[in-house]
């Protein structure tokens, strides 16, 4: 009779835990494949062509086996939820060390970012690209091309956005420094939870379309593309959605930290 396919990878877990086996680490990395590819497809659909998904899967696969070497089956975390993150940070990882985003077009996203906290602080209200673009000394039009070029820098898991400090900077993500769930440290799950509900306010605090966009693509797992079929849009007008939406949060999520301190 042929195994329970969930029996086979429970047996894989169990024997890696207990001895490291490697043919078990092996089996783990074949079964688990399948999400490198898809985490590589979706960061691939916002990349130059110049970008081949086959490296992307090559550096994802170092995220897999990282996440299997480090994957604790009593935590009570997916599996999977624990892959993907670790997955998606290898490849961003792997891109920025390659540098392909000249820093020219990095400096000017943080100085849109540092302009929507200026002018939300100023206005009360989100301000539209008309008032960001005078803000900055630019023609309107010269802003959206500028969202265009950056939509090549805003490829990041959602969950960075809300990691202790804001940024990808390397620091772990705030659900992997839990022990358990019957020690989990107070303050680190105060933070989580905070950092969350800022996250969820800045969301809905979005413009309708970019709203959209961000539930479309992070939680119902669409392509940009398809995210265009739907909004009768083209797909780099979406990308460009995208770009304003990534760009708001950060802003407003630095904006949140730097009031925290202050306080």
């Amino acid at each position: 009779m042929r195994q329970d396919p969930k029996t086979d990878v429970s047996a894989y877990w169990a024997a890696y835990e207990s001895s490291q086996d490697i043919a078990a680490r092996d089996a783990l990395i074949l079964n688990y494949s399948p999400l490198v590819k898809y985490v590589a497809g979706r960061i691939s659909s916002n990349l130059p062509r110049n970008v081949e998904t086959a490296d992307l899967i090559s550096y994802g696969v170092f995220g897999l086996i990282d996440a299997i070497d480090r994957y604790d089956t009593e935590r009570g975390i997916k599996f999977e939820t624990y892959a993907i993150a670790r997955i998606k940070g290898a490849i961003l990882d792997e891109l920025r060390s390659l540098d392909w985003v000249p820093r020219s077009v990095r400096s000017r996203a943080r100085e849109i970012e540092k302009t929507y906290i200026v002018l939300e602080n100023r206005l009360r209200r989100l301000p539209s690209d008309a008032e960001v673009a005078a803000e900055m000394g630019i023609s309107e039009r010269e802003l959206q091309a500028l969202f265009t070029k950056l939509s090549y820098t805003s490829v990041v898991s959602f969950d960075e956005l809300w990691t202790s400090n804001g940024d990808s900077d390397g620091r772990p993500h705030v659900y992997a420094t839990i022990k358990d769930e019957a020690a989990d440290d107070p303050v680190t799950t105060f933070e989580a939870v905070e950092l969350k509900q800022i996250l969820a306010t800045a969301i809905d605090r979005l413009p309708e379309r970019e709203k959209t966009v961000v539930a479309l693509y992070y939680y119902e797992g669409l392509t940009l593309k398809e995210i265009g079929v739907i909004l009768g849009v083209t797909e780099s007008r979406v990308s460009q959605l995208h770009t304003k939406a990534v760009l708001r949060l950060r802003a407003r999520l630095r904006s949140s930290r730097e009031c925290i301190t202050a306080s």
